[in-house]
């Protein structure tokens, strides 16, 4: 838990988050001032319970650490919240693009244009079962070109748009709301994790020229990648850095816990030649007798419970090798892969491991670099870490408030087809005076 004093200047709003992951539960609850400056008020975590690769495997006790985690956070920020924006990891992600267009016949582009644009590219969405978490328009395009932000007061003779969705299965969605809610809370908004990380990790810039976003948690990895402003592509991976640290324990018959600390505190993605002549203690400090090691020795361990350093490195090596497998597999399904390829940058818990971004970089081929969420004021530096990036997107992403088009209201009737004639007898006489003057 992090604490902080009270905020300077006064708050216009307040914005509550918690990220519910399968190894840690955090909150975090954030102020914007009436300068629009965002600072962070309070936020807390702990070790999650009844979650298992994204998904409430038991109610009572994800609702309980949620709850935990909340409180936690309220109480360093010394205020209380009802509702709160939650990230989705787990559901089965998904994402498409609906590309819908209309007849605008040279004439100038108008408000009401867009909006009909974007309420039949609403109903152009095909969830065949699922939850729609997002809709949102990636960009315009006017005449089949495309990159175009605002086409409001241009001209064209066809308006187009590309709609970038999120799917998402609708049972273990509708069970983590519930979890929520049976933690005496009100569900802002679902945010899906690599849309929350997006905005904490990445750059205006990067997300529209191109970057692949790999948010490693412990039982998921969200492999996604922006482009023109938008994400426009994501896969799951259902493996991550619980992985490895079960490859340990397997390997090393030790408990998952002694597999952790060894991971964290001696784990690398690279290997040294110091590794072949360092002893590292399976046991922690809390776990020797009178400096002798408690419980069985680990296989292979010398009498003292020291196991080579460059053993773990092995497993740990390996396990990344499967990893950064499947992170290429799903990196390649989307087309980023090659010399046309950009940045690809690691985020979540499981980047933190010593050495990640240079072994996936030999790994991919590709330039790698590992991110952390932004210093915001009043950031703790202990959620400085690449662990809590989705948890601060998440209000960066609430401050935000993108554009979703399963938020428009329909049009008045028949204003759209009204405006279409009017605008159109003005574009057939424009185009009439512009033959007369070049016959006459």
């Amino acid at each position: 838990m992090a604490s902080r004093s009270a905020p300077s200047r006064r708050l216009v709003r307040t914005y509550a988050a918690i990220n519910i992951g399968s190894f840690r539960i955090s909150a975090m609850i954030m102020g914007e001032t009436e300068n629009g400056d965002l600072e962070v008020l309070g936020s807390g975590h702990r070790a999650s319970a009844g979650i298992r690769r994204g998904y409430v495997t038991d109610m009572a006790a994800a609702s309980f650490a949620i709850r935990d985690a909340l409180e936690r956070a309220e109480k360093a920020a010394g205020t209380t919240v009802r509702s709160v924006w939650i990230a989705c990891a787990g559901a089965g992600l998904t994402s498409q693009v609906a590309s819908v267009d209309i007849e605008i016949g040279g004439r100038r582009i108008e408000e009401e244009d867009v909006e009909h644009l974007l309420l039949l590219a609403r109903e152009a969405i095909e969830p065949d079962g699922r939850t729609v978490l997002h809709a949102q328009p990636a960009h315009y395009t006017l005449d089949g070109a495309h990159g175009v932000a605002n086409p409001r007061g241009l001209h064209a003779e066809r308006l187009g748009v590309d709609i970038h969705v999120v799917l998402a299965d609708g049972a273990p969605l509708r069970n983590l709301t519930e979890a929520v809610q049976s933690a005496h809370l009100e569900v802002e908004g679902v945010i899906a994790a690599p849309l929350a990380a997006g905005h904490a990790c990445l750059s205006p810039e990067e997300r529209e020229l191109g970057v692949a976003l790999v948010e490693i948690g412990a039982e998921v990895t969200n492999v996604a990648v922006f482009a023109g402003g938008m994400l426009v592509g994501l896969k799951a991976v259902s493996m991550g850095s619980a992985s490895i640290t079960d490859a340990i324990a397997g390997s090393f018959g030790i408990r998952r816990s002694q597999a952790e600390r060894l991971k964290c505190v001696a784990g690398s993605a690279i290997a040294s030649r110091s590794d072949h002549s360092e002893l590292v203690p399976v046991n922690g400090p809390e776990e020797a007798i009178d400096g002798a090691p408690a419980g069985p020795l680990a296989r292979g361990a010398d009498d003292k419970n020291r196991i080579v350093r460059a053993e773990l490195v092995a497993v740990v090596m390996q396990q990344l090798g499967i990893l950064t497998s499947e992170i290429g597999k799903a990196l390649k399904a989307m087309g980023f892969f090659g010399p046309r390829a950009g940045q690809v940058v690691i985020t979540g818990g499981g980047a933190e491991l010593a050495g990640m971004p240079e072994f996936m970089q030999a790994a991919l081929g590709q330039p790698v670099r590992l991110e952390r969420p932004p210093q915001l004021p009043g950031l703790p530096e202990a959620h400085l870490a690449p662990g809590f990036a989705t948890l601060v997107g998440l209000c960066l992403y609430a401050a935000e408030d993108p554009v979703d088009i399963r938020a428009l209201a329909a049009p008045r009737a028949g204003a759209y087809r009204a405006l279409s004639r009017e605008n159109g007898l003005m574009a057939l006489i424009a185009r009439l005076w512009r033959a007369m003057r070049e016959q006459f």
